[in-house]
């Protein structure tokens, strides 16, 4: 007898589908259509290739410049590697001196025929004779002797700026009738022209900082008559 359905039944399915599909599945008294295989599964057998892999020094690892050999354990991330400490800045030194010759009796100079120590010491000889020997030394000595046309041009300028001030302080005393602050300067630079011929004389180094670009500029523009 079939079952009568009202308009509350929404199964769109007629009711011998259910039991078509029971019987065909096995399920309610059918005989199941096919049987399950069970059997155990074959062993793949090993490639070539899984050899390799286990040997680990078969292939060149990726390494680091700061990882240790593979003989040892792998460092723990909690210890910071370490690198060797960055090199320090070291600023170039000024190598560059200026030439130095030592004093020497024996050795004369080109142009004088007077040993270099002689040379250097008349340049600062005062009473206005430094003057006239450091001008003969310019004129007379290459520009190779670098020495002692150093001195010379310096002793130029320097007994040119005494003669400029003295002149100055007698135009003073000449003016308020007294010429002591000229005696007292004449003092002083005496004394100074006889220091100075002292310093050069031992080879010390005698560099005057104000006469520095007069006495270059006659260095430059007094032009040696032996150019050797």
């Amino acid at each position: 007898m079939e079952t009568k359905n009202n308009k509350y039944d929404t199964n769109p399915l007629d009711p011998g589908v259910e039991r078509a599909s029971q019987e065909a599945w096995g399920e309610g008294g059918g005989k199941p259509t096919s049987e399950w295989v069970q059997q155990p599964t074959g062993k793949v057998e090993e490639q070539p290739l899984e050899s390799s892999r286990k040997n680990v020094y078969s292939e060149a690892p990726t390494r680091r410049y700061d990882s240790p050999p593979l003989e040892q354990p792998y460092p723990s991330v909690f210890v910071p590697p370490t690198y060797a400490p960055p090199t320090q800045y070291q600023p170039k030194q000024n190598i560059y001196q200026a030439p130095q010759t030592a004093y020497t009796s024996s050795r004369p100079i080109l142009g004088l025929g007077i040993p270099e120590k002689w040379a250097v010491t008349l340049a600062y000889a005062p009473f206005y004779v430094g003057l006239v020997v450091s001008l003969l030394e310019l004129f007379l000595v290459p520009r190779k002797e670098v020495k002692v046309r150093f001195h010379a041009s310096q002793a130029v300028a320097l007994n040119i700026g005494v003669l400029i001030i003295h002149t100055l302080f007698k135009a003073i005393g000449a003016i308020t009738g007294s010429s002591f602050g000229g005696f007292l300067f004449w003092l002083a630079a005496l004394i100074f022209f006889i220091v100075s011929m002292i310093r050069v004389s031992k080879g010390e180094e005698h560099r005057i900082a104000p006469l520095a670009e007069p006495a270059q500029w006659f260095n430059e523009h007094i032009e040696p008559r032996n150019q050797g």
